[in-house]
């Protein structure tokens, strides 16, 4: 037993040590001929020897801190004739990062063997549904709702939203809900494609079409998606000219490939997707106005992060549980102070900025996530989206005369207040600002500086409240 690599204790049924093997004991600082008969808890700390021999059964994989090292130890009891007579413990990985790396494979193969799966169940190329898609704000029920609405149909489908949003998300689900769901799913990027190439791209190119064209030709997009759906990527990036192109084959469905002769028709459905104004494109004269009417048949909008700060908490968790699964490490506990920082913040990049800080956090943090886990700009204020440090100032100034003037017994300053409030010409945006203010320093007053109670009082979610606060510079104010 000395020269095995494991490490190895047996105790009998009173959890007195009958053996330690020479690597466990050179471990544990101990000579393991002077330890044979002490008590196990006595050597090894945060032993469950004693829990092992109290129920009677075994216990795997469990993880251990020994010595400021986290392990991972199995513990087994030993029967004779029926009766325990002892237990025996091993440590199998003497640190976790072995672990780590063991479950890490295990992790890469189960994902390699979900991918195939998928592949097989799902042969069209379409991956997500929609409920794989995370999201409970009215604003992305809303959404879902309309999809389930839309998806059975052939129409077009234009999907808009900031960059990050997870537009293409919706386009699977799209394809996964129709009645071409077991048809193929075919993506295109257009802006990621040449313009040079973006016309074999989609229509394909016959053998001989030009230098260094396969032979045989090569199929299209458009001829790959038929009987299915072809997703449109970032189509606010066609060159104009491919514009002309792509509408005759949405017209006429017959695509023409690169150096053909003939017309071969096409039953495809197009979801096209973009995160650029097509309304300006078409006014300035970037896109055509007859393909914008074309492709928008059905439009659909993925609203930005901050518009669903609700989803922030189940979002966070999936994804640091996602980053979980991949490094073999247990799921980080998002602390409260470390969420109030995510929805205090603006996310001009939604859902993907989400996510890169999410990552940077689970590597630079603990078994928790704190607030110094996450960049110094997560959580800051932004002047231009709050309008201005100075604008804050004005209003915190103007809500405090207006909560004296709320009060029965106000004081002749206060009814001079009152003149210069109501003479001050004030937009409509800034009054609006005033009063909200001054309902959430009332709530937060009525609620003693709970937060929860105060959004409750309010009828908002608590991050909703979180963003409030940070935008009238209330966040650093309140306990």
């Amino acid at each position: 037993m000395d020269a095995v690599e494991e490490w190895v204790v047996v105790v009998d049924a009173q959890g007195g040590i009958q053996f330690l093997n020479a690597p466990y004991a050179e471990f544990l600082g101990v000579e393991a001929s002077e330890v044979l008969g002490r008590d196990v808890s006595e050597v090894i700390e945060n032993t469950r020897m004693h829990e092992v021999l109290e129920s009677g059964r075994a216990e795997l994989a469990q993880l251990q801190l020994i010595r400021g090292h986290h392990m991972i130890a199995h513990r087994y009891p030993i029967y004779r004739d029926g009766e325990l007579i002892g237990a025996i413990g091993s440590v199998l990985y003497h640190d976790t990062w072995e672990w780590r790396q063991v479950n890490a494979q295990v992790q890469a193969l189960e994902a390699e063997v979900d991918y195939y799966r998928q592949a097989l169940e799902t042969p069209t190329g379409a991956r997500w549904q929609l409920s794989d898609i995370i999201g409970d704000s009215p604003a992305m029920r809303e959404l879902a709702c309309k999809v389930r609405k839309i998806a059975p149909g052939g129409a077009s489908v234009l999907i808009r939203g900031e960059s990050g949003t997870g537009k293409e998300l919706y386009a699977h689900a799209l394809h996964r809900s129709s009645a071409r769901a077991k048809g193929p799913f075919i993506k295109l990027n257009c802006a990621a494609i040449p313009e040079a190439l973006l016309e074999a791209e989609l229509f394909g190119y016959e053998e001989g079409a030009f230098t260094g064209a396969k032979r045989g030709g090569k199929p299209g997009k458009f001829q790959l998606a038929d009987g299915g759906t072809l997703f449109l990527d970032e189509v606010g990036d066609m060159p104009l000219a491919m514009q002309a192109k792509l509408l005759r084959v949405l017209q006429d469905r017959e695509v023409e490939a690169v150096g053909a002769t003939r017309l071969v028709s096409v039953d495809v459905r197009v979801i096209a997707a973009t995160h650029r104004p097509l309304e300006a494109l078409v006014e300035s004269g970037e896109f055509r106005e007859d393909l914008f009417y074309r492709i928008n048949v059905v439009p659909l909008k993925v609203p930005p992060l901050r518009e669903r700060r609700d989803d922030l908490p189940t979002l966070a968790t999936h994804l640091l549980s996602r980053l979980a699964r991949r490094s073999g490490r247990r799921p980080p506990i998002l602390s409260e102070a470390a969420l109030e920082r995510l929805c205090a913040h603006h996310w001009p990049g939604n859902v993907r900025e989400l996510e890169n800080v999410l990552e940077a956090a689970f590597y630079l943090g603990g078994s928790h996530i704190q607030p110094t886990d996450l960049p110094d700009a997560i959580g800051a204020r932004h002047g231009d989206a709050r309008h201005g440090d100075a604008r804050h100032s004005d209003a915190r100034h103007a809500a405090t005369h207006q909560s004296d003037l709320s009060t029965p017994a106000s004081a002749p300053e206060s009814s001079t207040t009152a003149r210069e409030l109501h003479t001050t010409p004030v937009t409509l945006r800034e009054a609006m600002a005033q009063a909200e203010r001054q309902l959430i320093e009332n709530a937060l007053r009525a609620a003693e500086g709970n937060r929860t109670r105060a959004a409750r009082q309010l009828g908002i979610a608590k991050s909703s409240l979180y963003e409030k606060l940070n935008r009238h510079g209330l966040l650093a104010e309140t306990p």
